[in-house]
């Protein structure tokens, strides 16, 4: 199985700091396409901004988003896995977590954050890969019992 190192590389990382306006965290994943982004503070991991953040504990408290800190309204339970772990442990760190979001380790320092929908998605491919590799194996015919015997 894949590491986790391996799954990160070409990651942008986008990450915030806890003086980040919730406003301008939420339009930092929109352009970007994502869910979370870390919250690093002196280059130090300190939280994660999700989504269900900004629903939770921005929209329906009715904060103003220009006005409130990610700092204030950030999950700082953190969910962390280092580079070296293989993917599916991962799957199964996130699943018992009740999260979505998986932040990667390297040496104690961050090294980028994967979601359940992008190791769902390669363990699907795997399985993918295997089931077309047992049909092929299932199906085969080899090439002397396909010649006619006179």
């Amino acid at each position: 199985m894949e590491t986790l190192g391996s799954f990160l590389r070409g990651q942008q990382l986008a990450t915030v700091t806890p003086a980040t306006s919730t406003f301008e965290a939420a339009r930092l994943m929109a352009e970007r396409g994502v869910g979370a982004v870390p919250v690093v503070d002196a280059q130090r991991l300190v939280g994660i901004f999700t989504e269900r953040d900004v629903m939770t504990r921005v929209v329906a408290q009715g904060l103003d988003a220009a006005q409130t800190p990610v700092g204030a309204v950030m999950s700082t339970e953190l969910v962390v896995a280092d580079v070296a772990d293989d993917c599916e442990e991962a799957l199964a760190r996130l699943q018992a977590a009740h999260v979505r979001h998986l932040l990667v380790l390297q040496d104690g320092r961050l090294a980028g954050i994967v979601s359940m929908r992008d190791l769902v998605d390669r363990e699907l491919a795997d399985r993918d890969e295997t089931v077309a590799l047992l049909n092929a194996y299932v199906h085969y015919i080899p090439a002397d019992l396909t010649r006619k015997r006179p």
